[in-house]
C-alpha cells in the first residue's frame, strides 16, 4: 500500500475486492490493472499521481492479488468487471473519475465510460489489445490457466514461452511476470479468469469506441518489445475515438507502459486538460 493510503474494501455478489485509496482535493483516478496483474501494475508504484494532489482508487480485480475469488470462469466477465468498478467507486465515495486502465483494465475503462458515461471525466487507455469481440486465441488462454494451475508462477512462465518479444526484453519480461504472478493469493481463481475474460466481449466492436465522448488517451507500445498488445490496435483506437491522443515511446526507449513515473505525468496532462 502506498504512503497516505487507506484500505479499501468493495463487496459484490459475495466478491470482495481488496484495495486502496488516498485523499487529494485533485479529479479522482481510477486505476484498472491488466488480466494477471494486482493494481500494483498500472503506474508501477510511481506516485506521481497522489503527489499531484489527485485522489486514486485502485483495487485488485476479482480473483486477482489480495481479491476473493468469484467462482468458476462464467463469473469473469466484462460485465461483472464494470460493476465492480462503479462498486469501488461507491465505496470510496467518489461519484466521476478518470480512469486509467491497462490492457484488461483499458477494455474495462472503454466499457466503463459506454454502460456509464456520467461516472467518467477521462479515459488513458494504456496497450488496448481488446477488439469489441471474445479472442481467437482461446486456446492460448486455456493453455496458460493448466500452466498457472499444475506449476504456479513458473508454470504459467512455461506455457507463455518461447516468449516472441524481442531477444533484450526477455530476461526483464521473464522477471516480471514471475513477480507478478507470485503477488496472487488466489492462482487458481487467476486461472479461472485466463479461461473466462478472454470469451467476453467488453463492447459491441470497434465500431462502439466512436460513442466515446471524454478526452482520450491512448499509450500504446510498440511489437518488439510487447507483441501481446500490438500497436496497430492502439492506432486503431486512436483513429476510433473522437479526438483521441497517441502516444508511443521513442524507437529503442522501453515502453512508455512499462515506465510508471513518465506514464502518471502523461495521465497528468491528460486529466489537466480534460
Amino acid at each position: 500500500m502506498t504512503a497516505g493510503a487507506a484500505p479499501l474494501e468493495a463487496r459484490r455478489g459475495g466478491v470482495a475486492l481488496a484495495g486502496e485509496a488516498t485523499p487529494g482535493d485533485g479529479e479522482p483516478i481510477l486505476l484498472l490493472h491488466g488480466l494477471t496483474a494486482t493494481r500494483r501494475y498500472v503506474v508501477h508504484g510511481s506516485r506521481v499521481l497522489e503527489r499531484a494532489g489527485h485522489p486514486l482508487v485502485a483495487f485488485d480485480a476479482r480473483g486477482h492479488g489480495a481479491s476473493s475469488p468469484a467462482g468458476g470462469p462464467e463469473a469473469y466477465t466484462y460485465a461483472e468487471l464494470v460493476d465492480d468498478a462503479t462498486a469501488a467507486l461507491d465505496a470510496a465515495g467518489v461519484a466521476r473519475a478518470a480512469v486509467a486502465g491497462q490492457s484488461m483494465g483499458a477494455a474495462t475503462a472503454v466499457a466503463l465510460a459506454l454502460a456509464h458515461p456520467g461516472r467518467v471525466s477521462a479515459l488513458a487507455l494504456v496497450t488496448p489489445a481488446h477488439l469489441g469481440r471474445p479472442s481467437a486465441a482461446l486456446d492460448r488462454w486455456d493453455r496458460l490457466a493448466d500452466g498457472l494451475e499444475r506449476g504456479g508462477p513458473e508454470g504459467f512462465l512455461a506455457a507463455l514461452e518461447p516468449l516472441t518479444v524481442a531477444e533484450r526484453w526477455r530476461e526483464p519480461v521473464r522477471t516480471v511476470i514471475l513477480q507478478r504472478m507470485a503477488r496472487h493469493e488466489h492462482p487458481a481463481a487467476v486461472a479461472a479468469a485466463l479461461r473466462g475474460i478472454p470469451r467476453t466481449a467488453a463492447f459491441d466492436g470497434l465500431e462502439a469506441l466512436a460513442a466515446l465522448s471524454v478526452p482520450t488517451l491512448v499509450v500504446g507500445s510498440r511489437d518488439d518489445a510487447d507483441p501481446d498488445h500490438p500497436l496497430a490496435v492502439a492506432e486503431e483506437y486512436a483513429r476510433r475515438i473522437p479526438g483521441a491522443r497517441l502516444l508511443v515511446e521513442d524507437e529503442g526507449e522501453s515502453p512508455l507502459a512499462w515506465r510508471g513515473g513518465a506514464l502518471s505525468k502523461a495521465i497528468l496532462e491528460l486529466v489537466a486538460a480534460a
